[in-house]
């Protein structure tokens, strides 16, 4: 979708998990993509990614092509391929441990470089829309870093599909839609489902919406003198945000649904972007991932 929208984009996210634990995860993205000519949109995206002792640090440039089917710039009928490369660096902080483990060595940090790839693609027709994407299609060896126990094999298989229902023209539409997430590996899976409205202003637009996601598999678990049980991944999410002019701001909070937690604090997300460029707006329809 590099470079699909009606205006080319800078993005920031900085997302926290559980503020009441120390080290929780957290991740931070920078992305920036636009259109070159008619059907040529590039792209890049930087991110950090850190959980207690772990972190990852990658870059990504991508690369997609916009066919389009309709005979004028009115009607959106519209099919997208991208490709995306990048390298990430795995590094783990040794220096506060405490004990030497022969398997991570002793070094005060150990660091691993690779790469890797992913592939997508996106069909719009007027207020519909699916995706489907590929991510680390390639399965990369990861003797230096670790042990056996890292897989090989990282790849995930994703696909989405949505509508989006304009009620009131220039006023407020309605766009359900849902996610589907597979991992090769272990076969785990999850789906999310989706509901989000719009509304115009004189300035721009705003968003609120939800979206609950349900893993397929589960984990069992007891307490004590309790009888076994298992539970299944769950998340509820809400969301908003607000588009004024050629700004953009979001935030996203999801709260795990299950019995068992390390923590009930839930995740925070800030998204903060800018349009730029000028605008390529044309279509007869809401379709906001493109107008």
């Amino acid at each position: 979708m590099a470079g699909a929208s009606n205006y080319n984009q800078i993005r920031l996210t900085a997302r926290q998990q559980w503020f009441d634990v120390d080290d929780a995860p957290n991740l931070q993205t920078l992305s920036v993509n636009g259109r070159l000519g008619d059907k040529i949109g590039v792209g890049t995206i930087f991110f950090r990614d850190e959980n207690g002792y772990f972190s990852k640090l990658g870059a990504y440039g991508t690369f997609a092509y916009h066919l389009m089917f309709s005979r004028d710039n009115v009607n959106l009928n519209q099919l997208s391929f991208g490709l995306s490369g990048g390298i990430i660096q795995h590094r783990l902080d040794q220096s506060e441990f405490n004990v030497y483990d022969p398997i991570i060595g002793n070094n005060d940090t150990t660091a691993d470089f690779f790469a890797n790839m992913d592939v997508g693609m996106s069909y719009y027709y007027m207020d519909f829309y699916a995706h489907v994407a590929v991510k680390n299609i390639i399965s990369i060896e990861r003797d230096l870093f670790y042990s056996d126990a890292v897989p090989n094999n990282q790849r995930k298989y994703l696909a989405s599909a949505g509508y989006v229902f304009d009620f009131v023209p220039n006023d407020w539409g309605l766009e359900p839609s849902f996610l589907f997430q597979l991992r090769e590996l272990n076969s785990q899976a999850s789906i999310d489902v989706n509901i989000k409205a719009y509304k115009d202003f004189d300035f721009g637009q705003g968003w609120i919406g939800v979206s609950y996601r349900q893993a397929f598999d589960g984990v069992e678990y007891n307490r004590t003198g309790e009888e076994i049980q298992r539970q299944n991944l769950r998340y509820i999410t809400p969301f908003l945000g607000l588009e004024y002019k050629r700004f953009m701001f979001g935030y996203t909070f999801s709260y795990q649904m299950n019995t068992i937690v390390l923590s009930n604090n839930g995740f925070h997300q800030l998204t903060l972007g800018y349009n730029f460029g000028e605008s390529r707006k044309r279509y007869d329809c809401r379709c906001p991932a493109i107008n």
